[in-house]
């Protein structure tokens, strides 16, 4: 089974593949755009309705767009990432991945066990019960990206 930074990583740099990213920030704003994912769907497995929410997302009842977790992904991702990189439009543009990606992962998180993919139940038991673990460890490498 893949862990969840792992799927998110890949779903980022799917998405994010055709993306017009400076070269010198690219790691960056990658890392920073899997650490906002995480960092949301984290956040929400831990709040009251949460789990619902998340089942809502990834079975596609909710477009990314019009989900809170993907409100909070785009929160994450402005004020940690893009606000500290100061990439004006280009900066824009990139907060448009963010919808994106966690489209992505509709496609990939399945509703059921025995598929290879990190199933629905998978997905919140590590959400829930490493989830800071998980958040953690995300912010300190992105920590290590801008030398904090």
């Amino acid at each position: 089974m893949a862990s969840i930074i792992d799927l998110i990583s890949r779903q980022v740099n799917s998405v994010a593949g055709g993306a017009q990213i400076p070269s010198g920030v690219k790691d960056q704003v990658l890392g920073g755009l899997s650490q906002s994912v995480l960092g949301s769907l984290t956040q929400t497995a831990a709040s009251a309705g949460g789990i619902e929410q998340i089942r809502e997302l990834v079975t596609g009842k909710v477009s990314p767009e019009k989900s809170p977790i993907t409100a909070i992904a785009g929160s994450i991702f402005d004020r940690d990432i893009l606000s500290k990189l100061n990439l004006g439009a280009a900066g824009a543009s990139l907060k448009g991945l963010v919808p994106q990606v966690m489209g992505s992962l509709k496609g990939i998180i399945k509703d059921q066990d025995g598929d290879g993919d990190i199933d629905f139940n998978d997905l919140i038991i590590m959400l829930k019960g490493n989830g800071g673990g998980l958040f953690e460890t995300a912010k300190s490498i992105l920590g290590g990206l801008f030398g904090k």
